[in-house]
């Protein structure tokens, strides 16, 4: 095997800077606008049944469209997908932070999922092509996983500083300085390999099958939240889905050049990373709403408060991510950092379900807090390198788009399943306890915790279900790739791309 340390980009530390603050970038809008909707609902005059699509519309762009973006990053080469993903998300907030009028501040936010979908699987494409040697691979993703663990609780804090003290424009006009930065940068510093670009032809059934596809199952949950899961608009877009996803997957087995090489989903280290990391999305996603709720609504914290209330979790996300996983990546096999990363993370989600009107911060929230972000910072970053881990240069975009997918689609599971069962927690509750004499605002407060005590409850349990998922399907071997020995398909060898040793 060829020397791989001697051809590696000498500027590819620098390069990671710039990588990196695009994933932070993208990682916090999926949060910041959250704290901020509130404000910008009563400044345009959005109604109660179009804020939604405030996160919607981002949520169907970007979800639909990051296996085509994955795709183009592959075609069109990583680097020059990254800086337009950059540029367009950069005027998308510009467009998001000057607008006047609901329809103008939704057609950015599309615009913003749209350009998203090209910027992080090239993101993370990036590197896989530019980091090849174990050690430096370990450290780059080591960083990579923390931004991407601890990115939507900075959007929190960044949102309730600038909600509070600024205005809801500034959690859009944010992401020009980062956008700008990191274009410049990516433009000084990045160089992909040579022949990592895949020469083949657009798939463009698979491009619309997929895209119509993952908008519909997707959007499907989001009305099974709005308008429950027995809705006739919610079951025919299920169905519409799940059609669509399987003539794709049909199709995709007799095209010459598919849109998602089925080799990508099928290797079993990588299928069970992105199960595992969908899994710990639907709770993640779920835990950081209802924790949201419980602080602001019920113990009355502001926005900033709420956000620095996340800060410990943060940090130690980023201590078992750069401090644990990164280090013992190459010497342990990555479903044993997985499964009891993720684990560790379950027993920090259960301390949670211990809330009450009164629950005290330190005893209680911290701790879960800390278990949480260790646990989980742990997990995703072995995740994140082994979902790119042995797959051939040109199939690297659109694995990477895989794992953007699998956290969004979990995501939009999570939101809108979670929040199902918190409501159907909550009224239970409040009919069951409901007596003559009881204070009504009281008991309004009890069923509320009631309801996000037992959702955090199944968040737990699908998590501890992700870490099983990873302990039994992810068996990468030290100095195996993850495609095993033989190749990842094909007849092509999985070291097509410059891989560490597992």
């Amino acid at each position: 095997m060829p020397d791989l340390t001697a051809q590696a980009d000498p500027k590819r530390w620098k390069a990671l800077i710039f990588i990196a603050l695009a994933q932070l970038m993208v990682v916090l809008d999926a949060t910041i606008v959250n704290i901020a909707l509130p404000s910008a609902q009563a400044d345009l005059g959005i109604s109660d049944g179009n804020r939604q699509w405030v996160i919607t519309a981002y949520a169907l762009a970007f979800g639909g469209l990051l296996l085509f973006g994955g795709r183009i990053s592959d075609l069109w080469g990583r680097k020059r997908t990254f800086v337009t993903g950059l540029i367009g998300f950069a005027a998308a907030s510009a467009i998001g932070g000057a607008a006047v009028n609901t329809g103008m501040l939704l057609g950015a936010r599309a615009l913003q999922g749209a350009f998203g979908a090209l910027l992080a699987p090239a993101a993370l494409s990036l590197l896989a092509v530019l980091f090849t040697e174990a050690q430096e691979r370990a450290k780059a993703f080591g960083v990579f996983g923390a931004i991407a663990g601890a990115g939507g609780g900075f959007g929190l804090i960044l949102g309730g500083l600038f909600t509070e003290y600024l205005n809801w424009r500034w959690t859009f006009f944010v992401n020009i300085p980062f956008a700008v930065v990191a274009a410049f940068g990516a433009i000084a510093t990045i160089h992909e390999p040579e022949g990592s670009r895949n020469s083949s032809k657009l798939d463009i059934p698979g491009v619309i099958l997929a895209t119509l596809g993952l908008v519909s199952l997707v959007y499907g949950f989001t009305r099974a939240e709005s308008d429950g899961w027995t809705a006739g608009g919610t079951i025919g877009l299920f169905i519409a889905a799940a059609l669509l996803l399987l003539v794709f997957v049909i199709v995709e087995k007799k095209v010459k050049a598919p849109l998602l090489p089925l080799r990508v989903v099928t290797n079993r280290n990588r299928g069970g990373v992105y199960v595992s990391l969908a899994l710990a999305a639907i709770a993640m996603f779920g835990l950081f709403l209802f924790l949201t709720y419980y602080l602001q609504v019920v113990r009355g914290y502001s926005p900033v408060k709420t956000g620095l209330a996340f800060l410990p979790m943060i940090a130690m996300m980023i201590t078992g991510s750069t401090q644990i996983g990164a280090r013992l990546m190459n010497r342990v096999p990555a479903r044993w950092l997985m499964g009891p990363g993720f684990l560790l993370a379950a027993v920090g989600m259960t301390l949670l379900t211990q809330i009450d009107l009164d629950t005290s911060y330190a005893k209680v929230v911290l701790p879960g807090l800390l278990l949480m972000g260790l646990g989980m910072g742990t997990a995703f970053m072995p995740a994140m390198s082994l979902a790119t881990f042995g797959v051939q240069a040109r199939d690297a975009g659109v694995a990477s788009a895989m794992v953007n997918t699998s956290q969004q689609v979990g995501g939009a599971i999570g939101t809108a399943l979670l929040n199902t069962i918190a409501a159907s927690a909550t009224t239970d509750y409040f009919k069951s306890h409901m007596t003559p004499g009881t204070s009504q605002k009281l008991l309004t407060f009890k069923s509320m915790v009631h309801g996000y005590s037992t959702a955090v409850w199944w968040a737990a349990g699908i998590l501890t279900l992700s870490a099983l998922v990873a302990l039994v399907f992810v068996n990468a071997n030290q100095g195996q790739p993850a495609g095993g020995a033989q190749g990842d398909g094909e007849g092509e060898p999985v070291d097509a791309v410059p891989v560490m040793a597992h």
